[in-house]
């Protein structure tokens, strides 16, 4: 028995909305998924600058946030997939997180 990709062969993303609940794709077919933003925990502890700061990956199959390191494809979005990222994984983006912010309220040296 053979199946149908006909669901995602077409769906490209047109539009991202990112919500402090929903993450919301609108697809170029006219078609919208909703899911919640607590599916992707890269999105859910980004700052809303940072959730709105998007790109596509290549002719609109998936989506990428650049400040993030998040990449969600629109197949996985249809299919109800859930970040697949390991808790391992998520804890050191977590830390590199935590040290990019200390780095930046470090007081600059003064040259003599």
């Amino acid at each position: 028995m053979t199946t149908s990709s006909l669901a995602t062969e077409t769906a490209v993303v047109k539009d991202v909305r990112v919500s402090d609940r929903l993450l919301t794709v609108a697809l170029r077919d006219g078609r919208s998924v909703s899911v919640p933003l607590d599916w992707y925990p890269r999105l859910a502890e980004g700052r809303p600058s940072e959730r709105r700061r998007w790109e596509m990956i290549g002719p609109g199959i998936g989506i990428h946030w650049p400040d993030l390191d998040e990449d969600i494809s629109v197949e996985g979005l249809l299919f109800g997939r859930r970040s697949g990222e390991s808790a391992a994984s998520l804890q050191r983006w977590r830390a590199a997180r935590r040290r990019q912010a200390n780095k930046k309220m470090e007081p600059t040296r003064r040259s003599s």
